[in-house]
């Protein structure tokens, strides 16, 4: 992309701006819903000087975007900065308030398709989809200035009024949907704990065969006792704060599940098919999300004493005496909540407190308030 002055030399088409300043970007010329559109790309350096953040002042009804959640900068900023030889962006696309020209670079393109826009200097860009992105990349350049040089993609399409960029904002999110974790937990070889629950699901005695690797919830018929996200988050807890290489955090794992499985016999039973995945899943709680989370910060309390096996393994042992039946009234509150499992931080917490109990193991103060807080409400 260039900025420069226009020529002196007089043109056909009138000047983009009284003054003859313009970007020009190379670009490729598309037809959507019989509207013109450009694509074309831009380096990073130029991106938070080209494109302004929307008024965050104005009310909902006269913005054409949410307004900025800058919670989420430091995390996507980091993500370029750690993986800057290895980072992927998708594109910008931003509408244009002011003169936009199209000149084909040869006759002989078919459709004259490839050529330069030209935009005035004094048009208006309003990013339609990607603020986050935009914001992230002027964040990182703050740290690392040799991406500057880096480009990004960006689709110019013609601003047609604040009704339209309203529009065009509800379009490109309605149908947007995030995987499911379990297929990000598949696909994601940059973080190392999705590594160890990978191996796991494949190699462990405990998971082999029976994790759902794609979706992060089961059927009510299906043979699968875990999902790939529940095995992750548990694991997760499990390993946080220990300083550990990928093989001996995987070993490490593998031994504590493997030592829960043996205080839980209804799993052995699944895999000896003298009970079925699904009629576990609906009489028991041990093998959702929350009870993998659970019994992951239970070991980690554990493991921050001691990663020797012959330290936690026998600590263990009450967990036989758990009664893990949805029938049973201890989980109503806890981890049943309304007759369904949950999953939030809170019953989280009173799962891990219960647990902790059975194993004489005391709480942390805030784990202690929040088991305060449950008891005065039983009351």
């Amino acid at each position: 992309m260039e900025i420069e002055a226009a020529p002196p030399a007089p043109r056909v088409a009138a000047p983009c701006t009284s003054t003859g300043f313009e970007y020009r970007f190379p670009a490729i010329r598309g037809i959507q819903a019989g509207r013109e559109y450009y694509v074309t790309m831009c380096p990073l350096r130029l991106i938070p000087i080209i494109f302004r953040l929307d008024d965050e002042d104005l009310s909902p009804e006269l913005r054409a975007q949410r307004v900025l959640n800058k919670g989420r900068l430091p995390a996507l900023s980091k993500y370029i900065l750690d993986n800057s030889d290895d980072y992927v962006f998708s594109a910008l696309t931003a509408s244009v308030d002011g003169n936009m020209q199209f000149d084909t670079f040869s006759a002989d393109d078919i459709g004259f398709r490839t050529g330069q826009l030209r935009i005035a200097m004094d048009a208006r860009f309003l990013i339609n989809d990607g603020q986050h992105r935009r914001a992230a990349i002027e964040l990182a350049l703050r740290q690392n200035s040799d991406l500057g040089e880096e480009t990004i993609a960006v689709v110019f399409f013609h601003d047609a009024g604040l009704a339209r960029s309203q529009q065009m904002f509800a379009d490109l999110n309605r149908h947007a949907v995030r995987p499911a974790r379990s297929i990000g937990v598949l696909y994601d070889h940059r973080d190392a704990e999705a590594q160890v629950a990978r191996t796991l699901a494949s190699r462990s005695v405990v998971f082999n065969g029976y994790v759902e690797i794609e979706k992060s919830n089961l059927s009510a018929r299906s043979r699968k006792m875990f999902t790939l996200s529940a095995l992750y988050y548990g694991t997760q807890a499990l390993l946080q704060g220990l300083e550990l290489k990928p093989d001996e955090a995987t070993e490490l794992a593998q031994a504590y599940w493997e030592t829960i499985d043996e205080a839980l016999p209804e799993w052995s039973m699944v895999r000896e098919r003298r009970l079925s995945a699904a009629e576990m899943r609906r009489d028991f709680i041990h093998s959702h999300g929350i009870a993998l989370h659970a019994l992951g910060r239970v070991g980690n309390s554990l493991l921050r004493d001691s990663t020797a096996v012959s330290h936690w393994k026998n600590k263990l042992a009450p967990l036989k005496k758990v009664n893990w039946s949805r029938a049973n009234s201890d989980w109503e509150g806890r981890a049943i909540v309304g007759g369904r499992v949950s999953k939030s931080h809170q019953q989280v917490t009173l799962t891990v407190n219960y647990l902790r109990h059975h194993l004489g193991l005391g709480l942390s103060p805030e784990d202690q308030r929040v088991e305060d807080a449950y008891l005065r409400g039983e009351k």
